[in-house]
């Protein structure tokens, strides 16, 4: 009997954990509503697989549904990594569904911090005569859940930052990309998981970025790009300027040119004015409200040597990716960052390798 039990509860976490990598997959992709994952399992078979949709709608659950087989559904067990919601918004809740659907069991593996719905489903479903299993694998889904648990509660998106460098810690090689294209392709990954992106006129004009994605096939999820310019420097006839009318892209500024203003606006750039702090910058805080509020929850910052030090002084990183190639650039290299790197373990409490298959590149990402 204790056997049985057993072996149906490894079950139980296969399909939850199956969920939960459903999940994983699109975060950052699904706008303003968390990333969902969902099984749906009848006589210990997979019948039906669901995720948030890009843009947020529809739901995770609602798509497992649509995709089933309805003559299997009747008596189903639903695996959900988040807790389905309860409340009407652009669309009716996945709780309607489930019960309509006459799902038997349905386990999740975390309550949603969402005040409309939070800890209500489980009464809900059981009403509509569905056995419910709450924070089914928690401590997994609170891993998954953590950006999202952030930009629910703060008014800043959660920002990642990334910077390469040589093995002697130049950040900097005139001319020539630091590390190897494998790495190269693993940034454009980052673009496509986050919904925009920020960097410095400075950076715009020494390296003139396109700030895209160019992974093939992913070329429409590029984020909307972010420029931090005080005074206006930025170069007119950069890819940036030159991409704006067909990709989204703000400017923050402070100061007053009125004929660059137009030609940027012109050029469909939206320009944004931010008030100068103590120290005479802009206000980060600000700015990082603004891009919260149109949006954009998950940021990402291509900083070169000044801002991600600045950043990391604000404490502003929720994460951070640390390129770091095999070659020395010795005299040819630029800005070393050695005092980065040191900040990036003071900062952050874990520190972690990750096998990308970058040859002879390494790849950490610290949190």
């Amino acid at each position: 009997m204790f056997l049985k039990k057993d072996n149906q509860k490894n079950k139980d976490k296969t399909y939850m954990k199956l969920a939960l990598n459903l999940a994983s997959e699109r975060i950052g992709l699904t706008g303003t509503n968390p990333s969902v994952g969902c099984v749906i399992v009848k006589d210990n078979e997979v019948i039906s697989i669901g995720q948030t949709s890009f843009n947020g709608r529809p739901h995770a659950e609602h798509n497992a549904i649509l995709n089933a087989d309805k003559k299997k559904i009747k008596g189903s067990t639903m695996y959900v990594s988040l807790e389905p919601c309860t409340h009407f918004g652009k669309t009716s809740p996945c709780t309607d569904i489930i019960i309509k659907s006459k799902i038997k069991k349905l386990y999740y593996a975390i309550d949603d911090i969402d005040l409309r719905t939070s800890k209500k489903a489980k009464k809900k479903l059981n009403n509509g005569n569905v056995v419910v299993v709450r924070n089914f694998l928690k401590y997994e889904a609170k891993k998954i859940y953590y950006s999202y648990f952030f930009n629910k509660i703060n008014k800043y998106p959660y920002v990642t930052g990334k910077i390469a460098s040589s093995k002697d810690n130049f950040s900097t090689y005139i001319g020539k990309q630091i590390t190897n294209s494998h790495s190269q392709k693993v940034s454009h990954l980052l673009r496509y998981k986050n919904q925009g992106i920020l960097i410095t006129s400075k950076t715009c004009n020494s390296d003139n970025p396109r700030l895209n994605c160019r992974l093939g096939g992913l070329e429409k999820f590029s984020p909307v790009k972010f420029i931090l310019d005080k005074d206006l420097k930025i170069n007119l006839k950069s890819n940036i300027v030159k991409n704006s009318k067909n990709e989204k892209t703000y400017i923050f500024y402070n100061r007053e040119q009125n004929s660059k203003k137009m030609f940027l606006r012109k050029s469909g750039i939206i320009l944004i004015k931010i008030d100068l702090g103590p120290d005479n910058n802009m206000l980060i805080s600000n700015i990082l409200r603004y891009i919260k509020n149109i949006g954009i929850h998950y940021l990402l910052v291509e900083g070169g040597y000044t801002l991600t030090r600045d950043f990391l002084d604000k404490s502003i990183y929720n994460e951070f990716y640390l390129f770091k190639s095999n070659s020395k650039l010795l005299k040819k290299g630029k800005n070393n960052i050695r005092s980065i790197i040191s900040n990036l373990n003071f900062y952050f409490k874990n520190k972690k390798k990750i096998n990308t298959f970058l040859e002879d590149d390494i790849l950490i990402n610290y949190r």
